[in-house]
């Protein structure tokens, strides 16, 4: 039986691995063409599996980029902000990026935030401080889905959580491994990249742009929303649509998970504990029962 175990298991492990570089070979191979394009072929969305970046935060070390967060910011504020709301997030929390606490007053006080009643029984608005939150662009859903063609812009405040595109088998066995949590920070950096010229016979309807990253269509219908030099940086880091993308990206990562470090570095702590208390329980168990016959 062991000679039989032993000459069975190289081959599915073997199966195992080939079927993994199958899946990512036909997931993320540059010549693989969209499921929509094969004739009687069901569409899957996204047509094209979501690149994925190397962040900084990635790994049970990781950790933010504090520099790349506040061209994050800048970014969403230029330019996301326009649509986009982050309603879950509080101008206070932007001392962690490094903002002294004057900056960050000054930032909160260019929106306006509704407020009251007054002692008039009347609402009124005046300009936000620290522990406000940020404002939506619009009135109400109703108003933003009028001026979006009938469809309201989703806040941003947990988008880099709840966006993300399931990795099927074998994808997600090794993402167990290899702690793979970024699948929404690498959804939106792939949309915002994403936008090209639709394959030859494609119909995009009116008003909607093709995108083969995006998770529920083959087009959708915000248009590219970054362009390079666009947004201008301080650091002398590149102005690039590429750039823009990826440091918004971890912006909203961090707007979603901002203690993310932290959780990291108690659950190692926790591993290790837990490592030596194994220990300290075997070494009991040995010198308990080293004398006891059996």
């Amino acid at each position: 039986m062991k000679k039989l175990v032993a000459s069975i298991l190289p081959l599915a492990v073997a199966a195992i691995l080939g079927t993994a570089a199958f899946a990512q070979e036909a997931t993320h191979g540059e010549g693989a063409a969209p499921a929509e394009h094969e004739e009687g072929a069901t569409p899957h969305y996204p047509l094209k599996h979501p690149r994925e970046q190397d962040w900084s935060f990635a790994g049970p070390f990781g950790h933010y980029d504090k520099g790349q967060l506040q061209r994050g910011l800048k970014v969403y504020t230029e330019v996301c902000s326009a649509c986009h709301s982050m309603s879950l997030v509080p101008f206070r929390m932007l001392g962690e990026l490094g903002y002294s606490e004057a900056q960050v007053k000054a930032f909160a006080a260019n929106y306006d935030v509704q407020d009251g009643p007054d002692s008039a029984g009347e609402m009124f608005t005046r300009k936000a401080i620290p522990s406000d939150y940020f404002p939506s662009p619009y009135a109400n859903d109703q108003a933003a889905a009028a001026a979006n063609n009938g469809a309201a812009p989703p806040d941003f405040s947990l988008i880099a959580k709840a966006r993300g595109i399931t990795r099927g088998f074998p994808q997600f066995v090794f993402d167990i491994f290899t702690q793979y949590q970024e699948g929404g920070p690498d959804y939106i950096y792939s949309l915002l990249t994403g936008y090209e010229e639709p394959p030859a016979g494609f119909q995009v309807p009116e008003g909607a742009h093709y995108n083969p990253y995006f998770n529920a269509a083959a087009a959708f219908a915000m248009p590219k929303p970054l362009a390079d030099d666009q947004v201008t940086y301080d650091d002398g880091t590149p102005q690039t649509v590429d750039q823009y993308s990826k440091d918004v990206s971890a912006f909203l990562m961090w707007a979603a998970e901002p203690h993310l470090e932290e959780r990291k570095s108690t659950g190692f702590m926790v591993i290790v504990f837990l490592l030596i208390f194994s220990g300290l329980i075997f070494l009991t168990k040995r010198s308990v029962y080293a004398n006891k016959e059996h």
